[in-house]
């Protein structure tokens, strides 16, 4: 049943999301306190008062990394779940722990490393404040131009696979998913606010363990799902798109 795959999408994007943020903590953190310390160090210089801080650092490090994570991963895993009901009756008998590693490929590529290689995530200290509502909306129109493009790519797959084969059709689909994105990074504005002291280690540092977290947080959902999906059809359970 789709609900009883729900449930699993729910439960394997929640156990990713926890891994996710211990890795975004033992990764990422250390470059947040170093960004931190040189956006004060910044204000102080300049004579200027540091913004009042609305919720502390131990919270935002701790059960708000992990709360955020969680919510993410759940949210994700839901969607998972769902594309994986649609996808399993046209994948031609794909291995569903197989298929659910290729949407988990699929789905960090489209949501995560295409948007962050046009606009990478940046610490503190970086970005304008009077500029961020512009960066988001760039952001999120990458975001939705590269998982269009995605879809528009596996549609492609089906009817190219029958043409010249499963190789074959998987690699024109790619091709048109590259192009479609490339264009679309190429015609969207570039972002540089980056000061031009800051320490460049701690921008490549913070932007490794962001990719990295969600990397793990894709890996993990995949091969959870799959695996207690495998023996969710081992019982003979039917999915029904």
């Amino acid at each position: 049943m789709v609900t009883g795959l729900l449930l699993r999408g729910l439960l394997a994007g929640i156990l990713a999301g926890v891994l996710a943020a211990g890795i975004s903590f033992l990764a990422g953190e250390p470059s947040i306190e170093r960004a931190i310390a040189f956006e004060t160090a910044m204000e102080q210089t300049a004579a200027q008062p540091s913004e009042p801080e609305i919720v502390s650092r131990s919270v935002q490090r701790g059960a708000g990394l992990l709360t955020a994570y969680i919510v993410y991963g759940a949210a994700i895993g839901g969607l998972f779940s769902l594309v994986f009901v649609l996808a399993y009756g046209r994948g031609n008998g794909f291995d569903p722990k197989a298929l659910s590693a290729l949407l988990a490929f699929a789905g960090f590529v489209a949501m995560v490393l295409v948007p962050e290689l046009k606009y990478p995530a940046n610490p503190p200290a970086i970005g304008a404040p009077e500029t961020i509502g512009a960066r988001t909306a760039l952001y999120f129109a990458m975001l939705a131009i590269s998982l269009l493009a995605m879809i528009l790519a596996a549609t492609l797959a089906l009817a190219f696979s029958a043409r010249l084969g499963p190789w074959n059709g998987a690699l024109v689909s790619a091709a048109v998913f590259v192009v479609v994105a490339g264009l679309a990074a190429l015609a969207l504005p570039p972002v540089d606010e980056v000061p031009i002291n800051f320490p460049a280690s701690v921008l490549w540092n913070f932007r490794l363990a962001s990719i990295g977290a969600r990397a793990v947080l894709w890996a993990a959902l995949g091969l959870t799902f799959g695996g207690m999906t495998q023996i969710w059809l081992r019982r003979g359970k039917p999915i029904r798109a």
